[in-house]
C-alpha cells in the first residue's frame, strides 16, 4: 500500500475538542493516486469498564443525559451505559480506576483490560480501551455520581445481569460500549 500524504491540515473547531478538516494522497485500489478531503474529531482516548458480582448476578450501569442521543431522537436524551471517561494525562487503567469512582463511588483495585477499539473510525479518532472488574458492597465509598466541576449527573444502577441483557433486546440499552462489555460478560461466563 502506498503511503498516505497529508497536503493539508485546518482547524475547524478547538471549542470543545478539536475537529481538522485534512486534505490528502492516497492510491486507489487501482494504484492512480486521489486526493480527499475528510473530517476527523480528535477528543482523545478513553476507557470504559463493566463493573460485575458473579455471586449476586449483578452488574453496575450508568443513567445519564446525553445531548447528541437526544438531538438524535432519544426523547429523554438518558443513555444507560457503562462507566466511562477520557484518559486526560492518565494511562487507560488509572482514568478507568479514577472515573469508576467517581461515577459509581467503587474502589476497584484489580480491573482487567479485555480489549480496545475504534468506536466511530469513519469520523472520532478516539480508541476506547475496555476493563472488566469484580464489585462487592465492601468495595463502596460512597454513592458516586460524578463531578459536580464537570457538570455531571450521573445515576448508579445495581442491574441483574440477565435483566441487562434483555435491555438490550428491547432498545432500553442502546449504548454500544455497554452492549459489547455485557456480551462479554455473557461469553465469558462472568455473572453466574
Amino acid at each position: 500500500m502506498k503511503a498516505i500524504k497529508i497536503l493539508e491540515t485546518a482547524i475547524l473547531s478547538d471549542n470543545w475538542y478539536t475537529l481538522k478538516k485534512i486534505t490528502y494522497e492516497m492510491a486507489d485500489s487501482d494504484g492512480i493516486t486521489v486526493t480527499q478531503v475528510r473530517e476527523a474529531y480528535d477528543r482523545g482516548n478513553g476507557a470504559t469498564i463493566l463493573l460485575y458480582n458473579k455471586e449476586q448476578g449483578t452488574v453496575v450501569l450508568t443513567r445519564q443525559f446525553r445531548l447528541p442521543t437526544y438531538i438524535n431522537g432519544n426523547e429523554t436524551g438518558m443513555l444507560i451505559e457503562c462507566c466511562a471517561g477520557l484518559l486526560d494525562e492518565d494511562n487507560a487503567e488509572e482514568c478507568i480506576r479514577r472515573e469508576t469512582m467517581e461515577e459509581t463511588g467503587y474502589q476497584v483495585t484489580a480491573v482487567e483490560k479485555v480489549f480496545e477499539a475504534y468506536m466511530s473510525p469513519g469520523s472520532v479518532t478516539e480508541i476506547l480501551y475496555f476493563f472488566v472488574a469484580a464489585y462487592s458492597r465492601e468495595l463502596k465509598m460512597h454513592n458516586g455520581g460524578g463531578l459536580e466541576t464537570e457538570q455531571e449527573n450521573i445515576e448508579v444502577l445495581e442491574l441483574p445481569f440477565s435483566q441487562a441483557l434483555e435491555m438490550i433486546r428491547t432498545g432500553e440499552i442502546k449504548d454500544g460500549k455497554t452492549i459489547m462489555l455485557l456480551q462479554y460478560a455473557a461469553l465469558h461466563h462472568l455473572c453466574g
